[in-house]
């Protein structure tokens, strides 16, 4: 039996389901490598690993090189190592390299976590991307606004999709920004254009730098604009269509780009921009597997468990392509106001009573709840519909009639 490892930094609820998935792989030997002590996985779960191994600090290639060392002396040799989060990418490539493991090395790990180096090579590449510029000091932000012009937008070059990112619409508030973020060549930003049209994902398994799968949904509105208004119940939708023209027509640049950034196998969430004008732009692309729901939503949409295939293929690099045959959907949930604790939830009744037969899952948020640190809010609910027209519905009813206030 093979041994493979799942990099768990704590032992959370959505990564305990791809541990429990490995757990569940034939023909190999799982074992975890965490910061949280084995105390703090569920008992059954932990009985049905081949080991547990605590680091300091998992976003450490080296003491991952080093976990994976000693687990080659006391369980077996490392044929794979894998984990979920964005942040792991780079720390998981270079352990491999040290270890002499297969998968995604360090190069193609980092041109996919830092933003500036990612925009650089699709450039290089001749792909459409919004002009961007590394920001290590004031004067390459004033460049960027003299090559773009205002709104621009600025983030972390290693960022987590719109987490930490402003939107800078004129001289004063790219002033007050810097003062703020202070860029330097230690801690650089990403600039670039703000583009503006509909946003949406696209996401695609590799199997040896050969894409064998496609699936992408709908940003309903924009992540940025969610961000920049509180009061926005956003929704994540997934057509029942599986090759819609306009998703059929950007696989080729979805190709072209992983191809240049070194996809060789796994998973890829692509968001990406169809501008005003209808041409496609590149926002960024992750080489994990995607969030905001968008996991449980394929497994809806194609009748089958995507966290397990996603497993499947990082181990075994297998996968079969699940046919399409639902419209999905999420709608999250956010509290109005500024409060700190949720003081009502609204409309849930009538909601229920207009779309309760497309409901399939939900996380309903609850009087008393501390607000959401991030911008999926304090609850969400997925529908399930046999036509797009009729997801779309179904969740345009849910966010516009349910209101979380906070106090």
């Amino acid at each position: 039996m093979s041994v493979a490892v799942l990099v768990a930094p704590y032992f959370q609820e959505n990564t305990l389901r791809y541990l429990e998935a490995l757990a569940d792989l034939p023909g190999v030997r799982a074992v975890v490598v965490s910061s949280d002590p084995a105390e703090r996985l569920p008992p059954e779960l932990f009985k049905r690993l081949a080991g547990h191994f605590r680091v300091a600090n998992c976003m450490d290639g080296g003491q991952l090189a080093q976990a994976c060392k000693t687990i080659g002396r006391s369980v077996g040799p490392v044929k794979r190592l894998l984990g979920v989060l964005e942040q792991l990418q780079v720390p998981l490539a270079e352990a491999r390299e040290i270890v002499g493991i297969p998968g995604m090395h360090a190069r193609a790990a980092r041109n996919f976590r830092d933003k500036a180096q990612m925009k650089k090579v699709l450039r290089e590449a001749g792909l459409p991307c919004a002009r961007s510029r590394l920001i290590e000091n004031d004067e390459d932000a004033w460049k960027l606004t003299e090559e773009v012009g205002f709104p621009i937008i600025v983030k972390p070059v290693d960022g987590l999709g719109s987490r930490a990112t402003w939107r800078i619409a004129n001289e004063v508030e790219l002033r007050n920004a810097l003062k703020s973020l202070k860029p330097s060549l230690d801690r650089p930003l990403q600039g670039e254009e703000f583009v503006l049209g509909s946003e949406h994902t696209c996401e695609t398994v590799t199997v040896q730098g050969r894409p064998v799968w496609h699936s992408g949904t709908h940003y309903l509105p924009g992540p940025l604009e969610v961000l920049e208004n509180p009061w926005i119940q956003y929704c994540v939708l997934l057509p029942r269509e599986a090759d819609l023209p306009m998703f059929r027509d950007f696989w080729p640049i979805n190709t072209a780009a992983l191809t240049a950034l070194g996809m060789e196998t796994g998973l890829s969430h692509m968001e990406w921009f169809v501008r005003r004008d209808g041409t496609p732009c590149i926002s960024e692309v992750g080489a994990r597997p995607p969030g905001v729901q968008i996991m449980p939503l394929m497994s809806l949409a194609h009748e089958t468990d995507m966290v397990a295939d996603w497993v499947k293929l990082m181990v075994k690099g297998e996968f079969e392509g699940p046919e399409r045959k639902w419209s999905v959907g999420a709608a999250f949930l956010r509290g109005q106001g500024a409060g700190k604790r949720v003081k009502g939830v609204y409309g849930l009744e009538r909601a229920d009573d207009l779309m309760g037969q497309y409901v399939v899952e939900k996380s309903l948020p609850r009087v008393g709840q501390a607000r959401a640190d991030g911008y999926e809010g304090e609850g969400w609910v997925i529908v399930k519909a046999p036509d797009t027209a009729t997801c779309r519905q179904a969740l345009k009813d849910l966010v516009t009639r349910v209101r979380v206030e906070l106090e």
